[in-house]
């Protein structure tokens, strides 16, 4: 049980040498913490001895409280002093929720019992159903979230959502900085989200692969209980961390390095690479872009010959902006075998320990914790045994997971977007500017309504997308929804920028500083560029949109 203060206990520490404040009712003794308070020490003791939760929610956010500040905690004020307080503290979302939950009506009456699977997914608050979830706040999460109507989700999904944002708010909110700054993500990391049972579901459809992925879903789920809309909402919440380089540095490499792996590969190779690569132990990346270019993939020049013995290719050429290439185990590379054009290009698992592979970590603008390297291989000898599909057949396996891909860089993009409309929403509501609120300026809430009706529209195109693939076959929906995706792509990306942007404005200097309160907005503004170029560029994305829609039309 935490030690209690009284009012008086705490006034009498309101030195430099003796420093405790009160924050949400919560003592601090934050003496060793003044020297490096990034604001000065004078502005802390100022506020020494006294309740300072006015203050600190003037510049701080939720998360300098719950992690932070933790290091600092001492106690609690004594309930009698915190309700003799002259000034009102506001409720933390935690102490929202326990006062919902001690709530009781006026008047009792008995209630029907709920099954425990659906008391298990409750998240219940006044006036809301059953199934509202999260801060309620409009916008800030997609709409089934907030008490609206979904032909789409039912309770598998939201103990799936539940489950999965106690594992991100856990194991990957209070890391974000400290893994974004030092570019690296711990290995162990990826094991717990194996562990967890998640990591699997970024590869490929969880059923049918039981024996490589293994049967443990985060939530309880059952296997056959997945679908398209699971790994939707994987994406959405792992994507609320606010760092596109967090979640590319989890999943990124993998997601589309290990498909052509898993549907092309040889039995041989994949008992042997895909169990350890979702199970977090060894890390595979997907070496398509060269120097030379990107989005022209039938034109890559990195050569792969045989030798005269017929056992293995000689592989030479470099790849760029590699994710996960900094230190993966494994490569799946595309390589020329034949003449010129897709029909002379093949597919190649290249290993860590095979001489004459080198990687480099590049220097990009943002998505720091992704691993994105330059990849050299220098006369590599890769066993034919490596060879993934058949020989000059690898354009296939390459566009066999485009359209995925592609869905995976929308949902992000789209809940990054999200995450700058929702940081930008909270600061305008507390940040005062000419003696009103941020939010009462109509040109703040202007900005804000662009953002909001253009996220809303990018999710319900991207839920009936995912829709779509639950009722189409694999190759059907290759055809029908590339075209689509692509424009959603493109669109994603654009909003991205929107909210970005006008995220920034409205925090100003704040969200050109790394770190503080505009920490998240100033990250996305700088990983923009990674989704509106990698997986196919703006352009390229609208041009195939049309290329398919005429392909399509019958006049």
């Amino acid at each position: 049980m935490s030690k209690t203060f009284t009012l008086e206990e705490v006034a009498k520490h309101n030195t430099d040498k003796d420093c405790w404040i009160i924050v949400e009712n919560k003592v601090y003794d934050v003496t060793p913490f003044l020297e490096e308070h990034p604001g000065g020490k004078k502005i802390v003791i100022k506020s020494s001895g006294k309740d300072a939760t006015k203050a600190f929610w003037q510049y701080h956010n939720e998360t300098i409280l719950k992690h932070t500040a933790q290091k600092y905690y001492i106690g609690d004020v004594a309930a009698s002093a915190s309700a003799s307080s002259s000034e009102k503290v506001p409720e933390t979302k935690e102490e929202k929720k326990e006062e919902v939950k001690q709530e009781k009506p006026a008047e009792e009456k008995p209630v029907e019992e709920k099954p425990a699977e659906e008391q298990k997914v409750t998240k219940k608050k006044k006036g809301k159903t059953a199934f509202a979830f999260g801060d309620q706040i409009p916008y800030c999460d997609p709409a089934w979230y907030q008490d609206w109507y979904s032909p789409y989700y039912n309770d598998t999904h939201r103990r799936f959502r539940d489950a999965v944002r106690a594992f991100v708010e856990k194991e990957i909110m209070p890391y974000v900085d400290e893994w974004d700054y030092n570019k690296r993500i711990p290995r162990i990391v990826h094991e717990k989200c194996y562990e967890a049972g998640w990591l699997p579901l970024c590869v490929a459809s969880w059923a049918g692969h039981e024996e490589y992925f293994g049967t443990n879903v985060i939530g309880g789920l059952k296997v056959e209980e997945l679908d398209t809309f699971h790994e939707l909402i994987l994406i959405d919440e792992i994507c609320r961390c606010g760092a596109g380089g967090i979640v590319w540095g989890l999943f990124g490499g993998l997601g589309i390095g290990l498909p052509p792996v898993l549907h092309f590969g040889s039995e041989e190779m994949k008992q042997r690479v895909v169990p350890p690569c979702v199970q977090g132990k060894k890390t595979i990346c997907l070496c398509i872009t060269e120097p030379s270019g990107g989005s022209d993939v039938a034109n890559l020049t990195t050569i792969a010959t045989k030798t005269e013995d017929g056992k293995h290719y000689i592989v030479n050429g470099e790849k760029k902006w590699i994710t996960q290439g900094e230190d993966a185990d494994f490569f799946t590379v595309a390589v020329r075998t034949g003449d010129t054009g897709m029909m002379g290009i093949s597919m190649l698992l290249i290993e860590r320990t095979m001489p004459g592979v080198k990687t480099r970590p590049m220097r990009c603008s943002g998505m720091w914790g992704s691993g994105t390297a330059y990849v050299t291989f220098e006369d590599v000898m890769v066993p034919v045994e490596n060879l993934i599909g058949e020989e000059n057949q690898g354009f296939m396996c390459i566009m066999y997971n485009f359209t995925h891909e592609r869905f995976g860089f929308v949902a992000q993009a789209t809940r990054f977007a999200r995450v700058c409309y929702e940081e930008a929403f909270k600061y305008a509501m507390k940040r005062k500017t000419f003696g009103k609120r941020l939010i009462d300026h109509q040109a703040i809430r202007t900005k804000l309504a662009h953002m909001a009706r253009q996220i809303e529209a990018t999710q319900a195109a991207l839920e009936t997308s995912a829709y779509q693939v639950t009722k189409m076959t694999h190759w059907e929906a290759l055809n029908k929804l590339a075209g689509p995706i692509a424009l959603l792509k493109a669109q994603s990306s654009q909003v991205f920028e929107l909210c970005a942007r006008e995220a920034a404005q409205i925090f100003g200097g704040l969200a050109y500083t790394m770190g503080g309160q505009g920490a998240k907005v100033e990250r996305l503004y700088r990983e923009v560029r990674a989704y509106a170029i990698p997986g196919g560029s703006e352009e390229i994305m609208l041009d195939l949109g049309i290329k398919m829609a005429v392909k399509s039309a019958k006049l």
